[in-house]
C-alpha cells in the first residue's frame, strides 16, 4: 500500500521544488517592445531573471538590466537599465535638456536603451527600489548569452 503513493508523492515534491525555484530564485520570461533595443529585440526574447538579487535591489548597480513593476500600474512590468542609484545626480533627459536630478534614497533611475522609444523614469520619475522584481542575467533565446553591465567601463564626470 505504501508503494502506491511513492510516485504521486515524488511528483508533488518535484512540483513544489520547481515552484520554489520559479517563485524565489530564477524565472524565464519573454520580453517585448522596442525600449531595450539593441540589447533586447522588440520581437520578443526570452531572458533569465535572477529574482533573489532583484528582490534585494541594493545588490544591483548602475548598468544592470532589471525587471520592475511599473510605478503607474504595479500589475505591469517593465524591463529597463539602471542609470542612477540613490544619491547619484543624473541628467533627466540627456537628449534634450540640461536638467539634473539627484536620485532620492531608496530609489533608482530606470531608462530604456532605445531612449526614443522608451517610457521610463523620464516619464514617471525615480522608481522605488522595492518595485524591482528581478535582475536580467542572460538572454536564453534567441542567441543565448550572459548579460553584461555595459556601463561598468564608462568614465563619468
Amino acid at each position: 500500500m505504501a508503494g502506491m503513493f511513492r510516485i504521486p508523492i515524488a511528483v508533488v515534491q518535484i512540483a513544489a521544488f520547481v515552484h520554489q525555484i520559479h517563485e524565489y530564485l530564477f524565472q524565464v520570461q519573454m520580453t517585448s517592445g522596442p525600449s531595450m533595443m539593441p540589447t533586447l529585440n522588440s520581437g520578443g526574447e526570452f531572458v533569465l531573471l535572477d529574482k533573489l538579487h532583484g528582490r534585494f535591489a541594493r545588490s544591483c548597480s548602475v548598468g544592470d538590466v532589471v525587471v520592475s513593476a511599473k510605478p503607474s500600474d504595479s500589475k505591469q512590468h517593465v524591463c529597463k537599465r539602471i542609470i542612477g542609484m540613490p544619491g547619484d545626480t543624473i541628467y533627466v533627459d540627456p537628449t534634450s535638456s540640461n536638467k539634473k536630478i539627484t536620485i532620492p534614497l531608496g530609489h533608482v533611475w530606470l531608462a530604456g536603451d532605445n531612449i526614443a522609444h522608451s517610457l521610463d523614469s523620464r516619464n514617471y520619475g525615480p522608481v522605488p527600489m522595492g518595485l524591482i522584481k528581478a535582475k536580467v542575467i542572460a538572454r536564453v533565446w534567441p542567441h543565448p548569452h550572459w548579460m553584461s553591465n555595459i556601463l561598468n567601463d564608462i568614465d563619468v564626470e
